[in-house]
């Protein structure tokens, strides 16, 4: 069939399993340790109010796949427009060809592919018995972590923070129900981590809010938070104190977590452990012992876009979903 697939947010929805994305996006680490993918780039571009940024990769697997994922980020958009944070789209292209395959709604993909990469870490870093959460803010993409984190881990006990109560309330009884665990709302951020084995981070904070003695020794942090030069959710001396694994060293050295620790002068990108691909490809040891806290330094990569896409678009096609468009016409 001829033509560029155009696939709405609700087809995403359809077609995306949290399952399925988790092994896609761990296999898209291993492939990109082991060579067999195109470098993830990213540009961006800071606006009034907001940015954009570009993020691409490509994956050999079945056949080559490139990805291109263009989002706008405007966290003032719920109050001001009642439209969310965060909107874009992913084209998905054949990457012997460069015929583009589809063009797809990237909203659900992001929320997705962000909560696979924090469970494929936390498979990787976290304790094999670790069943208690702290969620750090109450949006779309904690309850899309919380998802996640349950299918990799015997996730029993949360709970949760956000700076409006009522948000981290409807989280709690919403997440509570989907689940059929304990969620329950803290009084702060702190409140909510020190008990917990496994924490995750994803606020808009422009300074950090966790600090060392906020966290329990053995703990694993998802710090999905800090994508851009201005967010910052991880205390400089903690990523000191604690073995760091990015997603993409470079990107991480810019825009991350570990970009604030570097400009405060407690880390340099040599203190990194590993990056998560070579974990995933028993390149580089996770976890070297219980007590050590390992933190996730999670800014977001195209890999994880184009595995993600893949699946959407090779399940359309499978099942006729999406509408057809040929751009040549």
């Amino acid at each position: 069939m001829s033509g560029t697939l155009l696939l709405t947010r609700g087809d995403v929805q359809a077609l995306l399993r949290m399952d399925e994305c988790i092994a896609a996006v761990e296999e898209a680490f291993r492939a990109h340790a082991e060579g067999r993918a195109i470098p993830p780039g990213v540009l961006g571009t800071h606006v009034e109010g907001g940015g954009f940024h570009l993020k691409t990769a490509g994956l050999r697997t079945d056949r080559a796949w490139f990805a291109a994922k263009l989002n706008g980020n405007f966290p003032g958009n719920r109050e001001r427009f009642g439209l969310p944070t965060i909107q874009g789209v992913v084209i998905l292209a054949d990457a012997e060809r460069g015929t583009p395959l589809a063009v797809m709604d990237s909203m659900e993909i992001t929320v997705l592919r962000t909560a696979a990469a924090t469970a494929v870490a936390a498979k990787h870093l976290a304790a094999e018995t670790a069943e208690s959460v702290a969620i750090c803010g109450a949006g779309v993409q904690a309850r899309s972590q919380l998802r996640a984190l349950a299918v990799v881990r015997p996730v029993r006990r949360v709970r949760v923070f956000d700076m409006d109560s009522a948000r981290a309330d409807e989280f709690a009884a919403e997440m509570s129900a989907e689940l059929g665990i304990a969620v329950e709302t803290a009084s702060g951020a702190a409140d909510a981590m020190r008990a917990a084995e496994m924490i995750v981070t994803c606020t808009s904070s422009r300074r950090p809010y966790v600090s060392y003695g906020d966290v329990r020794p053995g703990a694993f942090i998802a710090a999905v938070g800090a994508d851009s030069e201005e967010k910052s959710e991880i205390d400089p001396e903690l990523m000191a104190r604690s073995a760091v694994v990015t997603d993409i060293l470079e990107q991480c050295a810019h825009i991350g977590d570990l970009h604030h620790a570097i400009a405060a002068g407690t880390m340099t990108e040599h203190d990194v452990r590993a990056e998560l691909g070579d974990v995933v490809a028993g390149r580089a040891v996770g976890r070297t012992s219980p007590d050590e806290i390992l933190i996730f330094d999670s800014t977001g990569t195209a890999l994880q876009d184009v595995a993600a896409a893949a699946i959407v678009y090779r399940k359309a096609v499978a099942t006729g979903r999406g509408q057809r468009i040929d751009f040549g016409a």
